[in-house]
């Protein structure tokens, strides 16, 4: 299996284009900054990921800078912290300041003169506004969790992308799934049966961060530590 044996890359957006890490702790300063005990980098993102995954689940068609508003207030009750909802509406907001990858704009820039490119995100579209244009590039199509009603790893989000560009003349045999959350995006890729590319941007980091613990691990055909990487091994094909 070669790179490009592909027509189209739908990629995850937050954690594989957009470094989200960095954006969740900027963001969260305001609260963190008043813990009593200080917690690591990684602490706290996964707390984070913990209640927006549970968030998510719950309410599947909650815009996604609603669901962060909330996860705002669950980490401030568990830490016992006193918030405002302006506050959790702040927060919520965020994600317009949440920045790429430094190696993002150029390897878009470099794959869209071989495929198609398609997002399918964990977002809103406003949100995603914002992060679209510090990617600099025209995506193909965008699917995003309010354009669906529901956030991966629900197999609907998968369902949907693979309807739609079914409508674009691509078949599951020219996709190639790229993203960095094994519990987002590899796991449900495997069960709907598509090549993945593993971006593996916490390769230098212990644990899942933002994202969940996978449980069993999911299979990738192809694992790189950054888009460039990735990149670069296009050119070499």
């Amino acid at each position: 299996m070669n790179l490009k044996d592909f027509k189209v890359l739908t990629f995850d957006c937050y954690g594989t284009l957009i470094d989200w890490e960095t954006g969740m702790l900027n963001g969260l300063r305001p609260l963190t900054d008043q813990l009593a005990q200080e917690l690591t980098a990684d602490q706290i993102l996964e707390t984070h990921g913990k209640h927006e995954a549970a968030q998510e689940a719950q309410t599947p068609s909650m815009y996604y800078h609603d669901v962060l508003a909330v996860v705002y207030k669950r980490m401030a009750e568990e830490w016992g912290i006193t918030v405002s909802w302006d506050d959790c509406l702040t927060y919520g907001r965020s994600v317009e300041h949440w920045p790429a990858f430094p190696d993002s704009p150029d390897a878009l820039a470099y794959l869209k003169q071989h495929y198609k490119l398609v997002i399918l995100s964990n977002v809103d579209n406003w949100s995603f506004s914002h992060s679209n244009a510090k990617l600099q590039v025209a995506f193909d199509a965008i699917y995003t969790a309010q354009d669906i009603g529901s956030y991966k790893p629900s197999d609907r989000n998968f369902n949907y992308m693979l309807r739609n560009l079914e409508t674009m003349g691509l078949g599951k045999q020219d996709i190639l799934h790229t993203a960095e959350s094994l519990f987002h995006d590899h796991q449900p890729a495997n069960r709907h049966g598509l090549a993945n590319c593993w971006i593996y941007r916490r390769h230098a980091k212990e644990g899942f961060g933002a994202t969940r613990n996978p449980g069993e691990m999911p299979k990738f055909d192809f694992r790189f530590n950054s888009m460039a990487e990735m990149a670069e091994a296009h050119q070499k094909e």
